[in-house]
Formats: C-alpha cells, structure tokens, sequence
C-alpha cells in the first residue's frame, strides 16, 4: 500500500517528500480533532473505582496506630525539625 502510494505522488522526489509529509500531517490531525475526541467517552482512562469516604475518621480504619491518643507515643518531638542545617561544601 505504502509503494503505490509513493509511485503516485507527483513530482519526483521532492514533490513526493512533501505529498508524503502533507498525508501524514492530514492523518495525524483527523486521528487528533476527529477520531481521538470521538473514541474519548468510550475509553476506560477516566474510570476510577474511588471508595465514598463518610467524612468521619472514627468510621474510617486507616492505617492501624494512626489516631492520636491511642497509646502510641513517638520518641521524638513532631513540632519543630530538629536536623542540623546542612553543612557548607566549601
């Protein structure tokens, strides 16, 4: 398919590099305004199974151990950082 379209594009070989460069331009854009728009709705791309979240974190498991007050205390302080800075390269 592909040598029968070359043989009949006219002028030579420039002509038939430019004719070939305007038929992939013409099917790269009806695929891009036409066809990919058309196909859209009926791709699974957009279809996330997402769980309903009831907005209550009690009703929510979670992760176990991640409620405040349940025991589990940090053995660090989680209000400020307390790395040093980083020391100069130089």
């Amino acid at each position: 398919m592909y040598a029968w379209i070359w043989r009949k594009l006219p002028l030579g070989l420039p002509g038939k590099l430019i004719g070939s460069l305007a038929l992939v331009a013409a099917t790269v854009a009806l695929l891009w305004y036409v066809v990919f728009p058309w196909a859209e709705p009926l791709l699974p791309f957009d279809d996330v199974q997402v769980t309903q979240d009831s907005g209550d974190p009690a009703s929510d498991p979670g992760v176990p151990g991640d409620t405040p007050g349940d025991g589990h205390e940090l053995p660090y302080d989680t209000e400020q950082n307390n790395t040093p800075p980083p020391s100069p390269s130089r």
